[in-house]
C-alpha cells in the first residue's frame, strides 16, 4: 500500500482550508498534516482502525478525531472545495476508490467450534 503524503503546496492550501473552518482543532500543523495522512491511509488501505500503523499515531485517538471532523462535515467540505483542483484530485477520497471489509460484502463469518 502506497503512503499518501503531501508536497508542501498541497499542504498549505488544505491548511489554509481548514482554518476558515471555525468548528474544528487543528492543532500544530505538523501533527494536523499527520492525522490527515492516515486518515487518507485508513481509507485508501480499507483497513480496520486499529491496524493503523504507529507512525501516524494512536489508532484510537486519530479515530476519535476522525469521527469528531466527519460530524462536523469537515471531509465533505473538503471534497467540495477541492474536487475542481488539479493539484489534490488523486488525493480526494470517493466510494469508487474505498475498499470495503470482506465481511461488507456478505462473506462466510467464522463460528467458533465447540470442543
Amino acid at each position: 500500500m502506497s503512503v499518501v503524503k503531501f508536497n508542501n503546496q498541497q499542504w498549505e492550501k488544505i491548511l489554509s482550508f481548514l482554518k476558515t473552518c471555525p468548528n474544528i482543532y487543528i492543532g500544530q500543523e505538523t501533527e494536523c498534516r499527520q492525522f490527515l495522512e492516515a486518515v487518507f491511509w485508513i481509507t485508501r488501505s480499507g483497513s480496520q482502525w486499529r491496524l493503523l500503523p504507529e507512525k501516524y499515531g494512536n489508532w484510537n485517538s486519530v479515530y476519535k478525531r476522525f469521527n469528531r471532523w466527519s460530524q462536523a462535515g469537515i471531509f465533505e467540505k473538503l471534497f467540495e472545495n477541492f474536487s475542481s483542483d488539479r493539484d489534490l484530485e488523486y488525493l480526494l477520497i470517493d466510494s469508487t476508490i474505498v475498499r470495503a471489509h470482506a465481511c461488507s460484502s456478505g462473506a462466510q463469518k467464522k463460528k467458533a467450534t465447540s470442543l
